[in-house]
C-alpha cells in the first residue's frame, strides 16, 4: 500500500474563520419552512445537523428532505412528522423505505451520473446543504472525506452551505476538496463517524462469488456494485473474498467497504493495467468501519471522484475489462432484470446500476454481470417467466450480458429468446426448472416440439464435469449434455466431413431435424448418458465432441459411441470421452458396453480393442459388433 501524503492542517483555522463558525442549534435555525434540504452521503452524513434539525419539527412545515442514500436514524422520516419533513431519496435505504412504502414518502428514480447535472442545471434548486468535512489545511481547503459522489455538487449549487467540521473525518484525495471560503457555516465537533460494519456472507453469496471470481481476468477493472437483496444481502462486496489470487486488478466503483483492505493487503490490487486513473483506486464515498477510513485517509492509492466522473459510462467504458457486477431482485425468461423494486413496492433504487452495466459493456473485453439468488426469502424462483406486477425494469433486455446465481452463469448478450430462457432456466433452482420450461412452452418462448421430448429439463451438478489439459497446453472440458445445448449440437453436426458423418451415424446425410437434436439434448442421464467435450471460447464455449451411452437395461449393457470434430481428430479426444463414459457407467452398475462400428474406421476400433477390458468382436454385412465386459 502507498505511504501516506503528509498534509499540513490549519492549527488556528477556528480563529481565522471565527465568523462562519455557529453551534449546531445555531446553525440549523437559519433552515425555514418550505425550503429543500440536501443530506450528506452515507457514513459521512452530518448526523448531529440532521437531528438538531429534527428537533425543530414543530417550528417547520413542508421541508423536503433530498439525499441519495443516508445511513442515520432519519428520525424526520417518522410518520408523525410526515407534514413537517417530506422525504425525496434518490437511492431508497433501509431508514427511510417504510416511509417511501407506505406513500408518505417519496422517491426520484435516476442514473447517479445524472445527479449532480440536476444540481447545477438549477432543475432541482437546494436552498440548504448539511454536510461533514476535515478542518481546512494551510491553503484554506477542506476535504469532503468519505463522501464525494453528489455532495460535491450539492454543497458547489446550494444557497446556503452548513458544513460539520469533523476532526476525524478522513482527508482524501482525488477531486475532494473546497474552499473553505464557498462554504457559509462552520460547525466544528470531534465525533465518531457513522460506520458500518461488513455482514456474515450469506451460503448463497458464496456460491455466486465463486462463480464471477472464475469470469474476472487478470488485469480487469472492476466495479462492485451496492444494492441489497432482501434475505441474502450485498452480494457484489463478497466477490473480494475470491480474488485475492489474481493479479493487476484495477478498481473504478461507486462504493468502497472493508472488503477492499484485505483484497488491497493481498497484493491482487494493483491498478498498473488500467487504462485510466492507472494505479489508483476509483471511487465516490466509502461506508465502513474505521479501519477503512484510516486506510483511505491520505493515501493517494485511493482517489474519491463526484459521481458525474465515477458514474460516466464514458468514463467507465475506456478501462480495458471493465467488470461490473451489480444485484437484481428478479428476471424474466426474455432477460429483463428488476432492480429497485420487490412485490410491486419500491426497495432500493436505480443507482449505478444501469451507468456501470453499460460502460462494461462498451469496455474492450468488459463483462456486465448480474447477480441474482436463486430463491427469495419466501422460497420463490427469481427467475420468472414473467415479471411480478409493479415490478421495475432496471436492466433491460436489450442491455442484459451476464446473470449469474448460485447454479451457474448465462450468457444472454446477442442470443433469441429461446436461447435466454434455455439459458436462465439452466441457472435457477432445480425446484423450479420444470415449471419454467412447461411456462416457457405454454408462453410460446420456446418451440412447441421440446414439450414431448423424454427426459425433461434436466441439469446436472458441476462437480460431474471434468477439465483436462491437452498436451499442448489447450483446456478440455468434459461434461454431461445439457439442454442449453441445442445450437453446439447443431454447429457441430454440420461441421464433420462425409467421412466422419458417415463413420458415426452411417449415413452421409448432414439433414437432422429439429426433434432429432432435440433427443440429443433432452436425456435422462442414466439410461442416455450424453458427454460432449468443450473448449473455452469468448461467447462461451464451442462443442467440439460428443460420446454417449444407451442403456439396454433387459442385458444391463450400454451401447456407446462418440464423435470428434475434424479439427479436432487426432488428439485424444474421443479417447477421453471413452474413458469418462466407462467411469460413469461403472459407478451406475453397468456390466459393460456394446457398438457397432464401421469395417473401415480403425480409429474406432482401436479405442475399443485397447481398451484394457474384455473384448469380443465380430462381422455382420461390413460392421464390427464389439462387446466390453468391465468385470
Amino acid at each position: 500500500m502507498n505511504s501516506k501524503q503528509q498534509i499540513e492542517f490549519d492549527p488556528d483555522w477556528q480563529q481565522r474563520y471565527s465568523a462562519m463558525i455557529e453551534s449546531i442549534e445555531g446553525a440549523v435555525s437559519h433552515i425555514g419552512p418550505g425550503q429543500r434540504i440536501f443530506i450528506g452521503t452515507g457514513c459521512a452524513e452530518p448526523e448531529a445537523l440532521v437531528q438538531a434539525l429534527t428537533r425543530r419539527a414543530d417550528d417547520l412545515i413542508d421541508l423536503e428532505i433530498i439525499h441519495w442514500l443516508t445511513k442515520g436514524s432519519a428520525a424526520y422520516a417518522a410518520p408523525e412528522l410526515a407534514d413537517c419533513f417530506r422525504v425525496n431519496s434518490f437511492f431508497i435505504g433501509h431508514n427511510v423505505r417504510g416511509q417511501i412504502q407506505r406513500g408518505l414518502g417519496d422517491y426520484t428514480p435516476v442514473m447517479l451520473s445524472e445527479l449532480p447535472g440536476l444540481f447545477k442545471s438549477g432543475q432541482l434548486p437546494i436552498d440548504t446543504a448539511l454536510i461533514q468535512v476535515t478542518p481546512p489545511d494551510i491553503h484554506g481547503r477542506v476535504s469532503m472525506g468519505i463522501s464525494v459522489d453528489i455532495v460535491k455538487s450539492a454543497a458547489e449549487n446550494a444557497s446556503l452551505v452548513i458544513a460539520m467540521v469533523n476532526e476525524r473525518m478522513p482527508y482524501t484525495l482525488g477531486d475532494t476538496l473546497l474552499d473553505v471560503n464557498d462554504l457559509d457555516i462552520l460547525v466544528p465537533v470531534d465525533t465518531p463517524l457513522l460506520e458500518r460494519a461488513s455482514q456474515a456472507v450469506h451460503v448463497a453469496t458464496e456460491t455466486i462469488a465463486r462463480h464471477i471470481a472464475a469470469l474476472i481476468e487478470d488485469g480487469s477493472t472492476i466495479q462492485f456494485g451496492m444494492g441489497r437483496i432482501p434475505g441474502v444481502g450485498r452480494i457484489p462486496p463478497a466477490v473480494m473474498n475470491f480474488l485475492k489470487d489474481k493479479r493487476d486488478l484495477g478498481i473504478h466503483t461507486e462504493m468502497l467497504t472493508d472488503s477492499i483492505i484485505d483484497l488491497v493487503k493481498s497484493g491482487a490490487v494493483s491498478g498498473r493495467r488500467k487504462t485510466i486513473d492507472r494505479g489508483r483506486i476509483v471511487a465516490s464515498f466509502c461506508m465502513g468501519t474505521r479501519r477503512l477510513y484510516d486506510l483511505v485517509d491520505a493515501n493517494p492509492l485511493f482517489s474519491f471522484r463526484p459521481s458525474d466522473y465515477v458514474n460516466d459510462p464514458y468514463v467507465i467504458s475506456r478501462n480495458e475489462k471493465m467488470v461490473s457486477i451489480n444485484s437484481g431482485m428478479e428476471v424474466d425468461l426474455s432477460g429483463q432484470v428488476c432492480t429497485d423494486s420487490s412485490g410491486g413496492k419500491f426497495y432500493s433504487g436505480i443507482g449505478g446500476q444501469v451507468d456501470f452495466n453499460r460502460g462494461a459493456a462498451r469496455s474492450k473485453g468488459g463483462k456486465p454481470i448480474i447477480v441474482i439468488p436463486a430463491l427469495d426469502e419466501k422460497g420463490e424462483s427469481r427467475i420468472v417467466c414473467r415479471l411480478s406486477p409493479g415490478a421495475g425494469v432496471g436492466i433491460t433486455r436489450g442491455d442484459v450480458h451476464y446473470v449469474v446465481t448460485e447454479y451457474g452463469v448465462a450468457y444472454l448478450h446477442g442470443k433469441t429468446v429461446q436461447d435466454r430462457v434455455m439459458a436462465l432456466i439452466s441457472i435457477a433452482h432445480p425446484d423450479f426448472r420444470e415449471r419454467l420450461f412447461k411456462e416457457a412452452i405454454a408462453a410460446n418462448l420456446i418451440r412447441r416440439e421440446h414439450a414431448d421430448v423424454e427426459g425433461g429439463f434436466v441439469i446436472t451438478p458441476t462437480r460431474k464435469q471434468k477439465v483436462i489439459c491437452l498436451d499442448d497446453g489447450v483446456q478440455i472440458t468434459l461434461r454431461p449434455i445439457r439442454p442449453t445445448d441445442e445450437q453446439g449440437i447443431k454447429n457441430l453436426v454440420y461441421a464433420l466431413s462425409q467421412e466422419t458423418l458417415y463413420y458415426r451415424y452411417m449415413t452421409a446425410n448432414k439433414q437432422f431435424g429439429t426433434r432429432q437434436i432435440l433427443d440429443f439434448v433432452y436425456v435422462d442421464h442414466r439410461k442416455n448418458v450424453t458427454l460432449v467435450a468443450t473448449t473455452p471460447e469468448a461467447h462461451g464455449e464451442d462443442i467440439i465432441g460428443v460420446g454417449r451411452y444407451f442403456l439396454d437395461e433387459s442385458s444391463n449393457r450400454a451401447e456407446v459411441a462418440f464423435v470428434v470434430r475434424d479439427d479436432w481428430q487426432g488428439r485424444g479426444i474421443g479417447l477421453m470421452l471413452f474413458r469418462r463414459l466407462v467411469v460413469i457407467a461403472r459407478q451406475s452398475g453397468i456390466a459393460g458396453f456394446t457398438a457397432e462400428v464401421l469395417r473401415d474406421n480403425r480409429k474406432m476400433q482401436s479405442i475399443f480393442n485397447k481398451s484394457g477390458f474384455k473384448v469380443t468382436q465380430h462381422l455382420e454385412d461390413d460392421i464390427y459388433c464389439f462387446r466390453m465386459d468391465f468385470s
